[in-house]
């Protein structure tokens, strides 16, 4: 059983698409499917139901399981060996659905340890899973919870969400506003499947409303700029409020108990932590997130080595 060809299988098994599996692959569609056919001839088993569009079935995603922890554990043992041979460095990569507000965090990380090489990667918290179990990151940052077995977890902080408008904006300068009272506004938000996103339709499905969405954005730093232009409002984090320089904003906090989000950290319990992300997560953990000005703290260089 081939490495390329059990890597072509989870790219098409993610798809469910032979064409743009193979155009993601660089590759002819039809030299993808004889190979998938000869997965499938050697396991003695259809990966996939052909009837209509092209799904993976029960027999294929019990076997997708297994290829994925298989090359999960042949790329982990690459860049192990690339780490032993870094003279004490190595490399640590993190996923997070936001990087704002780990800015604090990863600028003492790179303070105390500059020979570790750090990989960051944006992704929903629905990527996640796949991406600790197929190694391809060691630890991810969510805003929203991680439903599965083999994952350990360190709640980071809980935190209040508002909504930000423009200084002129009629709702800017109140104590608080309502669900009720955001009905009917303009909302710049995240893409479905983000938590702001979730969590702006959450409040809203609650009160049996559905937000006034004009503009959803992948790039989160332009919310703000996008306000101060009045093209809408939008959910905002406290936290964003201490951590970064921001256009001139008006936060509110919205009268609900629900509009919150808590932070956590995630990686994978059957999965030995390389030095370096031992030395991020405990970076990480440890982290005064209550500090008026997070990004001015600072961490002392633990030792060369850091218990599991």
């Amino acid at each position: 059983m081939e490495l390329n060809a059990l890597r072509q299988f989870m790219v098409v098994a993610r798809l469910e698409h032979l064409s743009r599996a193979a155009e993601e692959l660089h590759v002819a569609q039809p030299s993808l499917s004889r190979t998938i056919a000869r997965l499938e001839a050697e396991l003695g088993a259809a990966l996939f139901d052909r009837a209509g569009r092209l799904q993976l079935n029960e027999t294929g995603r019990v076997f997708r399981r297994y290829v994925e922890r298989s090359l999960g554990e042949l790329d982990a043992g690459r860049r192990a060996v690339l780490d032993a041979i870094a003279h004490g460095g190595g490399t640590v990569r993190l996923a997070s659905e936001t990087f704002l507000t780990l800015t604090g965090p990863l600028a003492a990380f790179k303070r105390s340890h500059p020979t570790v090489e750090v990989e960051l990667h944006w992704a929903p918290a629905d990527d996640m899973l796949r991406l600790l179990r197929t190694q391809e990151v060691e630890l991810c940052v969510a805003s929203q919870p991680i439903y599965a077995e083999g994952l350990m977890s360190a709640r980071l902080f809980n935190d209040q969400v508002g909504v930000a408008t423009g200084l002129d904006h009629p709702l800017a300068g109140r104590g608080s506003v309502t669900v009720d009272e955001l009905a009917g506004e303009s909302f710049i938000t995240a893409r479905k499947g983000h938590w702001q996103r979730r969590l702006l339709d959450r409040l809203f499905a609650e009160r049996g409303l559905t937000p006034k969405v004009v503009c959803e954005v992948d790039e989160l730093s332009a919310v703000a700029d996008l306000i101060v232009a009045g093209l809408g409002i939008g959910l905002v984090p406290a936290i964003a409020q201490r951590i970064a320089a921001h256009p001139p904003l008006a936060w509110n906090p919205i009268d609900s108990s629900d509009s919150r989000r808590t932070v956590t950290l995630f990686w994978k319990a059957d999965h030995e932590l390389s030095d370096a992300a031992r030395l991020m997560r405990n970076t990480i953990t440890e982290w005064d997130w209550t500090a008026a000005d997070p990004d001015t703290q600072r961490v002392a260089p633990p030792a060369s080595r850091t218990q599991s």
